[in-house]
């Protein structure tokens, strides 16, 4: 069960893009909506006044939803409906033989006009939304490579991931997260970019790039943060962005020691769910990512006990400070204590499904991107991996 929820998780990453949104159902009876009124308003009023002239736009309102074919039918139902309200006691409840009179072929004429012109608007409609479709997946292949989906079980931790782009529509914003298993143990990072945009998503890409690299090299997780300092130092060279940085926290899980050693580059602190208790991890700051150069002194690792058990919760600061309308900021801490406190360890993917729901009722619309990484150790040996 606890491997089907890991995998709901990971799949939150993708869980937009690939189909267009299927119009309101209001908008999809609309022309429907548009008839009945024209049908209410013809027995009331004056014969003089030839209300069946409205139909003439029931094609280009058909058109917002229904394809070419379903507005060229559209089109020939409100011809021959006007010529029944012209023609016919029917509806009006009386009769007025005004089936050929010239105002009423006018009327046909210019419905089909209006019908051949909603058929061409559908169908360009129709291309758009095929161009989305196919935008979308691009999107969704630059995500999946950007930002993969995270397994149930990486090395010796269970793991889950969420990730909420802020831009409704839009798949990959400016956080970033990874975990590796590498000979030296389960490393991950989480992070978020300055800036949105295009940019952020190129810078994004040049730090999950540096940390996909680095982090299977020899030495220990402060020799990986220099590697990964030297590549923003490059990237902020070569961009007129000169306040380009990136927050991160780096870690290492060890398994023999059953702890996970953290470096903290300007990120929000870990929180660690251990024995029905809910707590920051604190320790040494360092500077973000990009601005190293700015102190001479290199960052400091620390330590923290991660047994079988315990889940230590990355993320970024997009989730603690959405803000629900009074402006709110969300009390992560005080949410986790009042649903895992107290209790049986949960499992990675219950700390990501209660925080995607908790989330939105709190905040409803997100303003910055949000992202989280949960982890927990698994209490098996995993197979040897290769460098």
């Amino acid at each position: 069960m606890r491997r089907r929820a890991a995998r709901r998780s990971a799949a939150r990453l993708s869980a937009t893009g690939l189909e267009v949104p299927a119009p309101p159902a209001w908008v999809r009876w609309l022309p429907a909506a548009y008839v009945a009124g024209v049908l209410i308003l013809e027995p009331v009023t004056p014969v003089q006044w030839p209300v069946s002239f409205l139909l003439i736009a029931v094609p280009v309102i058909a058109a917002f939803t229904w394809g070419p074919v379903g507005v060229a039918g559209v089109t020939a139902f409100a011809v021959g409906f006007e010529a029944v309200l012209a023609g016919t006691p029917c509806c009006a409840g009386r009769v007025s033989h005004d089936l050929w009179e010239r105002h009423y072929v006018a009327s046909y004429i210019s419905t089909a006009l209006v019908g051949l012109l909603g058929a061409v608007l559908a169908t360009h409609r129709k291309r758009q939304e095929a161009h989305l479709v196919n935008a979308n997946s691009v999107a969704e292949a630059l995500m999946r490579t950007l930002l993969r989906p995270v397994p149930p079980r990486v090395g010796r931790l269970l793991a889950a991931a969420l990730y909420r782009p802020a831009v409704v529509g839009s798949l990959v914003g400016g956080d970033l997260f990874d975990i590796c298993a590498t000979p030296a143990g389960e490393r991950a990072i989480i992070g978020d970019v300055r800036g949105k945009g295009l940019r952020a998503v190129g810078t994004v890409a040049d730090i999950l790039g540096s940390f996909r690299q680095v982090v299977y090299e020899a030495g220990d997780l402060r020799q990986v943060a220099a590697g990964m300092e030297r590549r923003m130092t490059r990237e902020v060279e070569s961009t007129p962005d000169s306040e380009l940085f990136v927050t991160a926290a780096l870690v290492e899980y060890d398994s023999g020691a059953q702890q996970v050693t953290i470096i903290n580059h300007g990120h929000v602190e870990p929180v660690l769910i251990s024995g029905g208790e809910v707590d920051l991890v604190t320790g040494p700051p360092a500077l973000p990512l990009g601005l190293g150069a700015l102190l001479a002194e290199q960052p400091v690792a620390y330590t923290c006990r991660l047994a079988r058990g315990d889940v230590l919760l990355l993320c970024t600061d997009g989730l603690v400070e959405a803000r629900d309308p009074a402006g709110v900021f969300y009390p992560l801490l005080d949410r986790l204590r009042q649903r895992f406190g107290g209790r049986p360890a949960p499992s990675p993917a219950e700390v990501i499904d209660f925080l995607d729901t908790d989330l939105p009722r709190h905040a409803g619309v997100l303003h910055d991107d949000v992202a989280a990484l949960a982890i927990t150790p698994d209490g098996t040996e995993a197979p040897d991996v290769q460098s």
